[in-house]
């Protein structure tokens, strides 16, 4: 069969990785893709926010299924698109996009059906949300309700903090702002739980956790993620029960009570504070660089998982995972997440030695006559598979040290609670 992947970032190499690994599969296309995946699909350079153009062009080439990786996308309805031109597609419809789109929809959805979350309020104008912290106690969070690719979060030690980060989403740094959300401050330790839905049967798709800031030891600025291991040392089996009965089963049915039927990756960013979940943000897609950490510990040919959920087949299958441990450096442009440079040349690429416990995946970059050029922030994804976290980091390490990019950084302390 044909496949499309929709995305060029590391999150999308990984899984066309992955796919081309089926035997079922004999062509994919990947729009537009990057320099890694030129190598194991056909690049088409489209634009992913032209939703005719992409559905021209599948229906030209016959593709049976579209797999759409980025969030933007999903929220924006193309999967609603696709399927009423009878594409099959892999991925949340808008409505329930909303779950990330909008962090006030969710924190609504929350509040309606008892999902633990932080306490919040929701301002509409500059001068009332200044008006209410000058007056609150701190730390709390401040979040952009609209996509922010990461980005649009704020944890504020002071009201001077605090009035910044309302300007900054008033002003317009994530686009057009029409509300801000200001939430309780939650005294614990971030984890990642993923699932895969096809709207009947929800199934684990194992756990994560990512580093955000851009410095070591979690400090600076959010980024669109630094790097991430798997599994999180914080799950157990009394935590995942509260994460699946507390969370995910209200969150499905209150979108059900919407008309919206959940298909495909959902990811709870989670706060576990006394082996108890608090729902900090979801994202309707997998997480990029959790993605790639998670996806070499599948054992299954991710063809049948992907066919089985969109078929609605998903209680027929078993899911299984190696115990493996799994970490994730990404490499990033100097300059990140501030100003950086691009199209840089990426030398000695060739002088990897990737073993098959290794992975090389590929986010910001392009490929020209043969010569691989920086064009993002995130660039490389430097990911290993072994029996312990701080094996896997070392061998990481020897990799990015020996591939020796001048205009390049990544964090030398991924994973530093779990090696530590």
């Amino acid at each position: 069969m044909k496949v499309s992947i929709i995305g060029s970032g590391g999150r999308e190499h990984a899984i066309c990785h992955f796919l081309s690994k089926s035997k079922k599969i004999k062509k994919i296309y990947c729009i537009p893709g990057n320099a890694g995946t030129s190598s194991i699909s056909e690049n088409v350079n489209l634009d992913i926010n032209n939703h005719l153009e992409i559905k021209n062009f599948i229906k030209k080439n016959k593709v049976d299924l579209v797999i759409v990786g980025p969030e933007k996308p999903l929220v924006e309805g193309l999967v609603d698109y696709l399927e009423n031109n009878e594409i099959k597609v892999f991925g949340p419809n808008k409505k329930s996009s909303k779950l990330e789109g909008s962090k006030i929809f969710t924190k609504k959805l929350c509040k309606k059906y008892n999902i633990p979350t932080a306490n919040f309020k929701i301002f509409n104008n500059l001068n009332k949300s200044k008006k209410f912290l000058l007056s609150t106690k701190y730390p709390l969070v401040i979040k952009a309700d609209n996509l922010a690719s990461g980005k649009g979060v704020y944890i504020c030690k002071n009201k001077y903090e605090a009035i910044k980060s309302v300007k900054e989403i008033f002003g317009g740094k994530f686009g057009k702002a029409k509300n801000v959300l200001v939430e309780e401050f939650l005294n614990g330790e971030e984890m990642s739980y993923f699932i895969i839905s096809d709207g009947k049967t929800i199934k684990s798709f194992e756990t994560a956790q990512d580093h955000k800031r851009v410095k070591e030891g979690d400090n600076g600025k959010n980024t669109g993620g630094m790097g991430a291991y798997s599994p999180s040392r914080l799950i157990n089996k009394n935590l995942e029960k509260k994460i699946i009965n507390q969370i995910i089963k209200p969150t499905i049915k209150g979108l059900g009570k919407l008309g919206s039927i959940y298909k495909g990756f959902l990811y709870a960013g989670l706060m576990i504070v006394n082996n108890n979940p608090y729902l900090v943000e979801y994202n309707v897609r997998m997480g990029d660089p959790e993605c790639q950490t998670i996806l070499p510990k599948l054992k299954n040919d991710l063809l049948d998982v992907i066919m089985a959920c969109c078929d609605k087949k998903l209680h027929k299958l078993k899911i299984s995972w190696n115990n493996k441990k799994s970490l994730c450096v990404v490499l990033c442009s100097k300059g990140y997440p501030d100003t950086f440079k691009k199209n840089i040349k990426i030398n000695n690429l060739e002088k990897l030695k990737i073993n098959k416990n290794d992975y090389l995946f590929h986010a910001g970059t392009s490929i020209d006559k043969k010569e691989v050029y920086a064009t993002g922030g995130r660039v490389l994804n430097f990911v290993t598979v072994s029996n312990n976290f701080l094996s896997a980091r070392k061998t990481i390490h020897k990799n990015i040290n020996k591939l020796n990019w001048t205009s390049g950084f990544h964090r030398k302390d991924i994973g530093f609670k779990v090696i530590n």
